[in-house]
């Protein structure tokens, strides 16, 4: 039988889904243009290393909280963390196109869901209390539907595996097949690495690799770009 609510949720990691995720690299193209990414095998070696630091302590641990914060009805834990996974990303690219995307997926799912949670979030931005970021959103709407944290979680690295395979399909280039390798080797790694983010203490919020920092900086001055971050 067909879980409903589990599928509305997935709804939101389709790559047509509009949240402008195709234009951004989150860093990648500074890899691409370096030569440090130029094949299958160091793309996918990025894309683990992506999910290692920033997809676990920063977006993944936030969900965490986030969810936590939304079955006790805390609103101050849920705008601390909002202003914190701003706050710690350093690049300005990545942190403007985290707002893009989250704002765009608020609205939608506020659009299509009638969520006291999402609708409270969206006048916490009107009110320049919040940001929005797509990691919170995508768990106040996991929240309303009933889905569990660890399938929120899943659905979430799935979505930017997915995404950023799509964009080193045309930024590479690789084949479509042989991007679609990619996400089927990485379907194992998303569950070792939501399982890592349960291991995890408050205080570790934040952690990140340098490397990935930098050059998510140095893209503004990358020769030739055709993503936004």
């Amino acid at each position: 039988m067909i879980d409903h609510s589990h599928l509305r949720l997935f709804q939101f990691c389709d790559s047509q889904f509009p949240t402008g995720a195709f234009s951004h690299s989150f860093g990648l193209e500074t890899y691409i243009q370096r030569d440090a990414v130029k094949d299958a095998a160091t793309f996918k070696a990025w894309l683990q290393l992506f999910l290692d630091e920033q997809l676990t302590y920063s977006d993944g641990l936030a969900m965490r909280l986030v969810y936590q914060a939304l079955e006790d009805g805390d609103t101050e834990k849920l705008l601390k963390v909002d202003r914190l996974i701003f706050v710690q990303s350093l690049p300005r690219e990545t942190r403007v196109g985290a707002k893009q995307m989250g704002t765009r997926m608020a609205k939608l799912a506020n659009e299509l869901y009638d969520s006291e949670w999402m609708a409270w979030y969206l006048k916490q931005m009107a009110e320049k209390q919040v940001k929005l970021h797509p990691a919170i959103c995508f768990t106040i709407l996991g929240h309303y539907l009933g889905v569990n944290i660890e399938t929120i979680i899943d659905y979430y690295l799935y979505q930017n595996v997915s995404s950023l395979t799509q964009n080193a399909v045309r930024a590479i280039p690789l084949g479509q097949t042989t991007g679609q390798q990619v996400v089927k080797d990485l379907i194992p790694y998303i569950e070792h690495t939501r399982q890592h983010i349960f291991t995890l203490n408050e205080e570790d919020f934040g952690i990140t690799a340098p490397g990935l920092e930098l050059n998510q900086m140095e893209h503004e001055n990358v020769n030739v770009r055709i993503f936004i971050s």
